[in-house]
């Protein structure tokens, strides 16, 4: 058996060359060959640990230091990207020579946990619905505001609130009716619903239409939602629109339409637990879809006992 340092030495003349033939034989970027660097390094670091030349790696090696890694708090999609890089290293080695098959083939990295949808708190979405910009144009002011008040209490998707019309007619994808407190919308798969509108959004959305015709909006045009030049709100402007008032309003992150659907949907469920009513509200076809709003709840209910709960958290902890 051959000392441990030829090995070692044996295993960065093998490292170097790979590198060499990503860089001027694959042409990759400069950055991604550094990157390609690093992902090697921790494999010859895990190999040196357990005493086995690069060439001798089992896939049993790779998941036993993909465990290590996960354990040690790296993200699935970190360790993709680095079994990306050694998966790619053992092909080479393979077109060399030097190994009968490719150890990390068949090997993958821990599923990445879907990233729980970002809504604000019941205090942030209060002060985002409650602002009034004085120096603003009155005719936007209001319009921006009738949009917020209604995403916010009605948990529309910002398609359904471009498709909204002032009244219903043959022609309308959606229409609000004020004096029943309700917009109709069409949802995805073409799905209608009916959702309530809030009082505030109520009164938000008369202040709008007040002032709407004041604008270059043709009387007989249809939709809620206008802009200068009346014509209907993209979505793209009603994303502009609501990243400025977030930011005037002071609060940490930049909101999205969709950011305002998630606040709803979470903040309805932590008043009636109502995971049904939730789903309904939302237009969802699939309860699944709804139940990702239960992780928020319950983030929302372990940030109120730790604050809260005497024994939530020992503030002075027994010294050992």
């Amino acid at each position: 058996m051959a000392p441990d340092h030829e090995k070692a030495d044996g295993d960065e003349n093998l490292v170097e060359r790979y590198l060499e033939h990503v860089r001027v034989e694959k042409r990759l970027a400069q950055r991604t060959v550094e990157l390609y660097a690093l992902d090697l390094s921790k494999l010859r670091e895990f190999a040196m640990q357990a005493q086995v030349p690069l060439t001798r790696v089992h896939s049993a090696h790779i998941r036993r230091w993909i465990a290590q890694m996960h354990s040690g708090g790296r993200s699935g999609r970190g360790i993709a990207l680095i079994l990306s890089g050694w998966r790619g290293f053992y092909a080479w080695l393979g077109r060399e020579g030097q190994v009968a098959g490719n150890p990390v083939q068949d090997v993958r990295a821990p599923k990445v946990g879907k990233p729980l949808p970002k809504a604000l708190s019941v205090d942030d979405a209060v002060q985002l619905a409650a602002l009034r910009e004085a120096d603003n144009d009155p005719w936007l002011e209001a319009r921006d505001a009738a949009i917020v008040e209604l995403l916010y209490s009605s948990g529309l998707r910002v398609s359904e609130l471009t498709g909204l019309d002032v009244a219903a007619s043959a022609a309308a994808r959606g229409w609000l009716d004020l004096q029943a407190g309700e917009a109709h919308v069409l949802g995805k798969g073409g799905k209608r619903r009916s959702v309530a509108v809030g009082r505030e959004a109520q009164a938000a959305l008369k202040r709008w239409l007040d002032l709407r015709a004041q604008g270059n909006v043709p009387a007989e045009h249809p939709a809620l939602f206008v802009g200068r030049n009346g014509t209907r709100l993209t979505a793209q402007s009603i994303w502009q629109r609501l990243k400025r008032r977030s930011l005037q309003a002071g609060l940490a992150t930049p909101v999205h339409p969709h950011m305002l659907r998630h606040s709803f949907a979470s903040h309805v469920l932590q008043s009636s637990s109502d995971l049904r009513a939730v789903q309904e509200l939302l237009g969802h076809a699939n309860i699944s879809t709804t139940q990702v709003y239960t992780r928020l709840d319950f983030q929302h209910l372990a940030r109120a006992y730790d604050a809260a709960h005497p024994r939530a958290r020992s503030k002075n902890p027994p010294k050992s």
